[in-house]
């Protein structure tokens, strides 16, 4: 044997109470001794000779400890015949492991504090603006570089995407912008009723629809059915490694998924903003003509008056902001899924919540700005 070999560490265990250990207890000389400790059958009356232990590092002495703490039913055991050096080895390393074990377990606790579980959410909170705005500035560089070179552009899953998030939703804006423009014209009815101004219910339901409630509910549907499809979508490629394949074959999944859906919503949603507007409009003449003997010629003959060319363009205007906040937060959360199913199921969920409050938002943004320029 050459100067620099070592003896493998071993157990023996002559009868079920007596185990003889022997070798290098070291790093180098352990092998598979951690499993032999694990298989073997040992109770308080079990007796430990290591006085055949040639070298004792960290290493073995934490598989020594461990040994000794099975066979000592909970009470303080040691090894007999260890030399001395190994003895204080043995008991450092039994100090510290006794040290680890006195150690609370956080997981045992109730879990954190109510002010740690405020400063996790708002760190999560910030950490999720924080990558939402570089994916908005990713998706920014993206449209940029297309618009510059339009053959990047991909036409067919544009029109695609305009007949899926624009064509098809039309039944569903077109029914709730109408009912919608029913309950506006309903709820003012008693009150101009008593007043005897019936005809001015053209101005409530005209700058009501045109305004604010047809870009707004329109943004609302969208986002519920156009922004969880999106996210789902998205979330379910990046779950099958979708993505990563198409990064492999050297496609930008920015240019493929999220531009088209951009560009088709910021078409789509003023035109929906417009049918929105319409039908919205007919609904109040409807309820108007019920309730207050209100005609249709004379409901657009003071509409006309009431409404100006600046109170629709406020509407469409609303209707690309819109779009674009959809699509992008849409998008980041499928962009965001790990893991499985329930991931994509958590992001859709996040993405429709996140877009409509975004929406709103946006919409709130908007009044004060146009109150303050006085349109």
């Amino acid at each position: 044997m050459g100067p620099f070999s070592i003896t493998p560490a071993a157990i023996t265990q002559a009868t079920p109470h007596e185990i003889a250990l022997s070798g290098s207890w070291t790093a180098r000389g352990l092998g598979r001794v951690g499993e032999r400790i694990d298989s073997l059958a040992v109770d308080a009356a079990t007796v430990i000779d290591g006085s055949r232990i040639d070298a004792l590092d960290t290493a073995g002495a934490w598989l020594l400890q461990k040994l000794l703490h099975r066979s000592s039913a909970g009470s303080p055991r040691a090894a007999n015949g260890l030399r001395p050096e190994h003895a204080d080895l043995l008991a450092v390393v039994a100090q510290h492991a006794g040290a680890a074990e006195d150690r609370p377990d956080p997981t045992d606790s109730a879990g954190p504090s109510p002010l740690a579980a405020l400063g996790r959410r708002t760190a999560a909170a910030g950490t999720q603006v924080v990558a939402l705005l570089a994916f908005v500035g990713e998706s920014a560089v993206a449209l940029a570089r297309c618009l510059a070179q339009p053959s990047r552009l991909r036409w067919r899953p544009i029109l695609f995407n305009i007949r899926t998030a624009g064509f098809d939703a039309l039944p569903i804006v077109g029914l709730l912008s109408f009912l919608l423009g029913i309950v506006v014209a309903y709820q003012g009815a008693e009150q101009l009723r008593q007043y005897g101004a019936n005809i001015f219910v053209a101005d409530l339901v005209g700058l009501s629809m045109l305004r604010e409630f047809a870009p707004m509910i329109t943004a609302v549907i969208v986002a519920g059915r156009s922004g969880s499809a999106y996210a789902a979508q998205i979330g379910t490629m990046s779950v099958t490694e979708e993505i990563d394949a198409m990064r492999t074959l050297g496609m930008v999944p920015l240019e493929v998924l999220v531009l088209p859906k951009m560009l088709a919503l910021l078409i789509a949603l003023p035109l929906l903003t417009v049918f929105a507007d319409v039908l919205g409009v007919f609904g109040g003449m409807t309820m108007a003509q019920m309730r207050l003997d209100v005609g249709f010629d004379e409901f657009l003959d003071r509409l006309v008056k009431a409404v100006s060319i600046s109170d629709f363009l406020i509407g469409i205007a609303k209707a690309p902001v819109f779009a674009a906040i959809i699509v992008v937060v849409g998008c980041f959360q499928g962009f965001r899924t790990h893991g499985g199913a329930d991931s994509v199921g958590r992001q859709t969920t996040r993405a429709v919540v996140q877009s409509t409050f975004l929406v709103i938002v946006a919409d709130a943004l908007f009044s004060i700005a146009f109150s303050v320029l006085d349109l």
